[in-house]
């Protein structure tokens, strides 16, 4: 063999491992026309939002939203948090400010699948244990990539991205100009409460 082809030849086989490892690991953008993903209608008191699941890159965390969507949990429930140019909150609190019982486990965090923090993407709210999310999410309002998975420590986790909004944004930026103030010992709640009035598969 030609020595002077050994260095493309060896770049060549670096590309196509790349290529190969980036797609058996799922990391790719969300496609909007995939059939693996799920959609889903969030109907509020403020007009109704649909949002788009991603199946591929976020299984587990779309899988576990899905079951709280299935056995109801999420209605009744309100955007209960509420920060302009931030993110909106919701899924856990009741108009009263209480917590609503969850029925899951909490689940392991999937912040590291590749999908960032941006306007209108869907991510799970968690405490301070990066694996501790349960049914609360949050909808960015902006590019939050503050946000993101920069490495497997306490500090690094992030918030897992599973979906994004696919219709009814003009709805999350109503809910972000919403008044807001304390209420039950939480911040940034809408002074009139949002709810979810009902939730459903597509």
């Amino acid at each position: 063999m030609n020595k002077a082809l050994l260095p493309f030849a060896v770049v060549l086989v670096a590309i196509l491992s790349l290529v190969f490892f980036s797609t058996i690991k799922g990391n790719e953008p969300m496609n909007q026309t995939s059939t693996e993903n799920v959609q889903v209608l969030i109907e509020t008191t403020m007009g109704n939002i649909t949002i788009e699941l991603d199946m591929k890159n976020a299984p587990n965390t779309s899988r576990n939203f899905l079951a709280y969507v299935d056995d109801g949990y999420f209605v009744d429930t309100t955007f209960h948090r509420v920060i302009p140019n931030f993110m909106v909150q919701g899924g856990g609190i009741t108009a009263d400010m209480r917590d609503k019982p969850s029925k899951h486990p909490p689940i392991e965090n999937e912040a590291n699948n590749g999908l960032t923090n941006d306007r209108g993407t869907l991510a799970m709210a968690r405490t301070n244990d990066p694996h501790s999310a349960t049914s609360q999410f949050f909808i960015n309002h902006a590019d939050n990539a503050f946000l993101n998975f920069t490495s497997e420590s306490m500090q690094g986790w992030g918030y897992a991205v599973f979906g994004k909004v696919t219709e009814g944004m003009d709805v999350v930026d109503a809910i972000a100009q919403v008044k807001t103030g304390d209420k039950g010992g939480h911040q940034n709640v809408p002074l009139d409460t949002i709810t979810i009035t009902a939730i459903s598969r597509q």
